[in-house]
């Protein structure tokens, strides 16, 4: 490999909502994920509802009030 071309690659933490935490090597110190293995419903079986940036609160909110 070149000298002074490739990123430092050290230890890295990656951290899930969930809880679970991972210690891999990254370029980057630390990583926060919303998902993991641990709880992706691919994984697990179970339906999960995953609200993208409030999407979720504002389709409730508009459709609140109106009827079938």
């Amino acid at each position: 490999m070149k000298d002074k071309i490739h990123p430092n690659y050290k230890e890295s933490v990656i951290s899930c909502v969930c809880g679970e935490v991972i210690h891999t090597r990254s370029t980057k110190p630390t990583i926060h994920v919303d998902l993991c293995s641990k709880c992706h419903p691919f994984f697990t079986g179970k339906q999960k509802l995953v609200d993208a940036a409030g999407r979720v609160e504002k389709f409730t909110k508009r459709y609140a009030g109106k009827k079938k």
